[in-house]
């Protein structure tokens, strides 16, 4: 019987190097500058001759791409096409339109998000560079977006404690783990969260979840001013804008047996 169960917690072959090729993906989650070798291994904690190895590894799959001058990498190709089968998938080419409604109706910037570790990564609107197809990957405790997809999770990801050490951004930010969790409370209560310069000094974010039949925030929605637009008596009319937007993304994006 132990032996069996030794065998059950034991990692497959090649755990290890899959998982560190995923992670020297994640290495490019910022969008900055080509990586070198070294770079790579520094922010895996690898040597540079592993992290080399697995580079040239991701090359041969187009995983990444090598620049010949530089020697520096990439994502690749591969990536990218992944990138575009699981965006209409997902059927999120569909929430386009919706958000790009809610935008003109509201005078603001209308995003969806989803909720990758501890960031909010939005994925459609228009925080989306028309350039990259990028969008912005923002922490979860600093952002409306957050907050929603923190109050509402899903089945396996942490919770609002385990997040670690809260940095701030501005004097607004909440940074400590008790008072983010009765803010949380509070997003339950009402059923939205608002971002009042918590990221950015005049910054004002307001968000809804888009929830399955299980009461999970599978995205959150957001509408994105500043404090003179989005104003305290203006802020149920947003709300209502925004919550009919997440009612017909739920259907656009949800199958029928998951819709709440």
């Amino acid at each position: 019987m132990a032996e069996a169960a030794t065998a059950v917690q034991s990692p497959p072959a090649g755990a290890q190097a899959v998982q560190r090729a995923l992670g020297l993906l994640h290495c490019f989650h910022d969008n900055g500058p080509d990586l070198s070798a070294s770079d790579l291994a520094r922010r895996m904690g690898l040597s540079v001759s592993t992290a080399h190895r697995l580079a040239r590894t991701l090359v041969s799959a187009a995983f990444l791409e090598q620049n010949e001058r530089t020697a520096r990498y990439r994502l690749g190709p591969a990536v990218a096409e992944l990138g575009q089968l699981t965006f209409h998938q997902r059927g999120l080419h569909l929430a386009v339109p919706e958000l790009e409604v809610l935008s003109r109706r509201t005078g603001a910037t209308a995003d969806l998000a989803i909720r990758s570790g501890p960031h909010a990564v939005i994925l459609v609107g228009g925080s989306v560079r028309p350039d990259t197809g990028l969008g912005l990957r923002r922490p979860l405790h600093s952002t409306a977006l957050g907050k929603v997809l923190l109050a509402w999770p899903r089945p396996g990801e942490a919770a609002a404690y385990a997040l670690g050490p809260l940095q701030p951004f501005t004097h607004r930010t909440i940074t400590e783990p008790a008072l983010l969790e009765e803010e949380l409370a509070k997003v339950r209560m009402t059923g939205h969260a608002l971002n009042d310069g918590e990221s950015a000094a005049g910054v004002r974010t307001v968000a809804v979840p888009v929830l399955d039949r299980a009461g999970r925030a599978r995205f959150a929605l957001a509408v994105r001013s500043t404090p003179a637009h989005l104003t305290d008596d203006r802020l149920d009319w947003f709300l209502g804008h925004a919550r009919t937007c997440a009612d017909a993304l739920a259907v656009l994006l949800l199958p029928p047996d998951q819709r709440a």
